[in-house]
């Protein structure tokens, strides 16, 4: 999820359309040999002499939604009405998705959709898409020029599925001030979650009346979060090589390292060092806004908001991600959402259409411009020399994600878990990590339950595809 504020709600909804029947007549994974016309990709020719329109759902709001209008002006633009984009909000990623669901009964889907990471097993085994790669392979796009740990999400055995288009990766965010208060020195954040344990003591901040008047961590209980630890330790979240040798049979967030995580975090809020604002991911960033916590963990796609939203309080710096311990020796996963090409129900000229959008937003100059309007990571790894110096020295907060991407060397635990029924399997480590985090159950026990209850709807969901 990444992740942004779009990618909690709804997530009945989407496990209604994983958990049930899937789409009728998917077939059985991520094979796309031997493809029938609809999800071949067309040549340049397919477009003709005439205009053709292509409907874009997406999921982006506020500032993002105004840098989604702007790609899309620009590419409508540079297009002289050969191929009109016309981009259509339809809500938060959970209500798209659904949405898309709805479409696909109906046989009229959008020619292009954006959907979040964790949608991606459930398009592949859609048998609606037309797979990026064939669109790759036909016209010699420089794939190269994707971010390498960005595009192995994306794929199954080698082969991109869908392009990256809003990247998030999480990050460790510091109130300065905070720092100096207390005498601590910001510019050397910590790096593991024992640091963060020892500094947050130091952080906390009592009134003469013993209220805790600011705290030195704070976190959504996110399941993203524990994901990107995991990850960070090298640990893979489900098996068989994280959904990606073959449909994954059982989540691993019980697995001594998560445990880890959520005793880590209990202790904490326990021992008072730590605020617990639950699941809400808007409550746990309002108090790092306000200044009621002085680090906290959250995704490179807020980091505009809290910016201009600290202005005149707090200076915020941004860290890389912290580790699981001084062993840990890998890294965090990408967010966001990748762009999608249906093929079922499209004219050839339709799909191409798309894919000229998917091209052009991919570029490195409307990476480069998605990127200072909107905090996500560029995908192209051109994007950050076409970006005004001036911008990037008054903006240093915005490159630790990029670093942290480049300083990544692409691995099956930080590509991430593909899993048909991800939402529920997120929504199941939430419950662990809270059952652990307000004491209800010991940190082992909660986490076991919790991954052990997701069995029935992964195995239900295999079925259904296979």
């Amino acid at each position: 999820m990444a992740h942004s504020p779009l990618r909690r709600t709804g997530r009945a909804v989407l496990a209604l359309l994983t958990a049930t029947a899937l789409i009728s007549g998917c077939g059985s994974g991520p094979d796309d040999g031997g493809s029938s016309d609809a999800l071949d990709a067309p040549g340049a020719e397919a477009l003709g002499d005439g205009r053709t329109t292509v409907e874009f759902w997406h999921a982006m709001k506020g500032a993002n939604a105004a840098a989604v209008d702007k790609l899309v002006a620009d590419f409508n633009a540079a297009n002289g009405g050969k191929v009109e984009v016309k981009a259509v909000y339809q809500g938060n990623y959970d209500e798209t998705i659904a949405k898309y669901k709805a479409s696909v009964q109906q046989k009229n889907t959008p020619a292009l959709i954006q959907v979040y990471d964790i949608g991606t097993r459930f398009m592949v085994d859609s048998k609606q898409v037309v797979p990026m790669h064939r669109f790759v392979e036909k016209d010699g796009f420089p794939l190269a020029d994707i971010e390498p740990n960005i595009a192995s999400y994306y794929s199954i055995d080698g082969k991109l599925w869908s392009m990256p288009f809003n990247t998030s990766t999480p990050l460790l965010y510091l109130n300065k001030e905070a720092f100096t208060s207390a005498g601590l020195d910001p510019t050397k954040p910590p790096k593991t979650l024992t640091e963060i344990g020892e500094l947050a003591k130091k952080l906390t901040v009592k009134d003469a009346s013993g209220k805790t008047t600011r705290y030195g961590f704070g976190a959504a209980i996110y399941g993203w979060l524990l994901e990107q630890l995991l990850a960070t330790d090298g640990k893979e979240y489900c098996d068989n090589g994280n959904g990606r040798q073959q449909l994954a049979s059982k989540v691993q967030f019980d697995q001594p390292a998560a445990v880890q995580v959520a005793q880590w975090w209990a202790d904490l809020v326990k021992n008072g060092y730590a605020t617990n604002t639950g699941r809400k991911t808007d409550d746990a960033q309002a108090a790092f806004k306000a200044g009621t916590v002085a680090m906290h963990l959250e995704s490179t796609s807020v980091l505009r908001g809290y910016v201009d939203a600290a202005a005149g309080k707090f200076t915020v710096l941004t860290a890389p991600y912290p580790k699981i311990s001084d062993a840990s020796t890998g890294g965090p996963i990408i967010g966001g959402a990748s762009l999608w090409i249906n093929g079922v129900g499209h004219s050839a000229a339709e799909k191409r259409a798309a894919w000229e959008f998917v091209k052009f937003a991919a570029g490195a100059t409307p990476q480069a411009q998605w990127h200072t309007g909107t905090g996500y990571v560029p995908i192209n790894v051109k994007a950050m020399e076409q970006i005004d110096k001036a911008w990037t020295e008054k903006y240093p907060q915005f490159r630790t994600a990029v670093d942290q991407l480049h300083a990544l060397p692409p691995s099956v635990a930080s590509a991430g878990c593909l899993l048909g029924v991800m939402p529920q399997a997120r929504k199941a480590s939430e419950d662990g990590l809270e059952a652990a985090i307000v004491g209800a159950k010991p940190a082992d026990q909660a986490m076991k339950e919790a991954a052990t209850g997701v069995t029935a709807a992964i195995d239900s969901y295999n079925k259904s595809v296979r």
